[in-house]
């Protein structure tokens, strides 16, 4: 099953299926009478008819039925492929599991290990549900770049992942925001100093700066906003942020720069703008 691709089979999934579907849709045998392939092709025809469920059970009974043959393997892959498309998340992870488990050097296990992080993934909703689903789609995705990093799966994980982490710096920010606005100033700062540090290279962090100079400057700890905008205005010069981040320091008669030598923000100064690591 060299190049598995369920969308091309699909395509294919109809030839030949007017003796077989029609040998299920007028006869009333046990499935034990059929082929593996026939059982086969009768899934593929619920698949691409998108009747997800009955075509996973298809391919379930493939594989009980005949466990040890070239068709068992195809209907295993392709049961956790019509999981997904149900949105039985769960089992279709299972299913993936046990093709990794029985078939771990096939070509096909790539797609498996792909198939297991989009299950994960693609429940990845609002930011500010509960975020296991995100590490654990993280995890699944990076498992699919470093174990296949030739597989065509690879690319796309990438992307997922730099979403998925995306995702959590947003939550970050989420969480800054609600006690920034509630004056809870440290707890804000602690959440958006996380995003700097940790989610550096997301799209959350521009935002997290700004945030970080509103906060010191509602404590009056100037010399700490100073050296945040200025690690803003370095690094994303162009954005809103800093314009607004700007014209907060101004119009209190400041300017971005770097104050103090000590320091997170201090560090993350002389890191960042004059390449200085120790």
């Amino acid at each position: 099953m060299a190049g598995f691709r369920p969308s091309v089979i699909l395509v294919f999934a109809l030839v030949g299926l007017s003796a077989c579907g029609g040998r299920f849709a007028t006869r009333e045998q046990p499935l034990e009478t059929f082929t593996a392939e026939e059982i086969y092709r009768r899934g593929e025809f619920e698949l691409n008819d998108e009747q997800y469920d009955d075509a996973a059970r298809f391919f379930g009974e493939v594989e009980r039925l005949y466990p040890y043959s070239e068709w068992a393997k195809r209907a295993l892959i392709m049961q956790a492929f019509a999981f997904h498309r149900d949105r039985d998340y769960e089992n279709s992870r299972a299913a993936a599991q046990r093709y990794i488990d029985f078939f771990p050097a096939d070509e096909d296990a790539a797609y498996a290990q792909y198939l297991m992080a989009l299950s994960y993934y693609d429940q990845i909703d609002d930011v500010g549900r509960d975020q296991g689903l995100t590490f654990q789609a993280l995890q699944s995705l990076r498992t699919v770049i470093e174990r296949y990093p030739d597989s065509e799966y690879a690319r796309s994980s990438i992307l997922k992942f730099d979403l998925a982490f995306d995702h959590l710096a947003a939550k970050e920010m989420e969480v800054g925001r609600y006690y920034l606005k509630r004056g809870n100033y440290g707890a804000a700062i602690n959440r958006f100093r996380v995003v700097v540090e940790d989610f550096q290279t997301t799209t959350q962090t521009p935002e997290a700066l700004h945030r970080l100079v509103e906060s010191y400057l509602a404590l009056g700890l100037t010399d700490e906003a100073q050296t945040a905008a200025a690690i803003l205005g370095y690094n994303f010069q162009s954005t809103e942020w800093y314009q607004d981040s700007f014209a907060l320091l101004t119009g209190q008669g400041l300017r971005p720069e770097a104050g103090g030598r000590d320091g997170w923000l201090a560090r993350l100064y002389r890191q960042t703008v004059r390449g200085e690591w120790l």
